[in-house]
């Protein structure tokens, strides 16, 4: 999907505007598994930090940013709460999962590096005690296709 803005050069001149062509690409992937890890550029983690499953995960990538929406999760194992703690706060995280649409097992591995969730991560609790999570997020790189 391609989205054109228009930009006014000139606010007290309208006729001078310049269109600029800014790419938006979103993508979406619906009951992803997701692994999260921390990111070490060192020594890379090979033992993940949580593991969960999710309604569904959206990243959208413009020319300059790349952002996710995480909705409707829950752990399946590990730690998803010290992301929202105040050293977790200040980690990067590379995220990755399966796309389970491509059918060349070789090409179906999806990832965000650098990803950081700057308002931390919300949930609701429903009448059994059981969390379910909501979170935002914006990274640095991404394999997406």
């Amino acid at each position: 999907m391609s989205i054109v803005f228009g930009k006014i050069l000139n606010p007290k001149n309208t006729s001078q505007i310049r269109v600029e062509e800014t790419h938006v690409l979103s993508y979406a992937w619906e009951k992803p598994v997701i692994i999260f890890y921390k990111e070490r550029s060192k020594d890379p983690e090979v033992k993940p930090l949580a593991v969960i499953k999710a309604r569904k995960l959206t990243i959208t990538r413009t020319e300059d940013k790349l952002s996710g929406n995480i909705k409707d999760f829950f752990p399946i194992m590990g730690d998803i709460d010290y992301i929202a703690s105040d050293e977790g706060k200040n980690d990067r995280y590379v995220l990755c999962w399966f796309d389970d649409k491509e059918e060349d097992f070789s090409k179906f591995w999806r990832q965000l590096t650098g990803a950081t969730f700057p308002d931390g991560i919300s949930f609701t609790t429903d009448e059994r005690g059981k969390r379910t999570y909501n979170a935002d997020c914006k990274a640095k790189h991404a394999k997406l296709v």
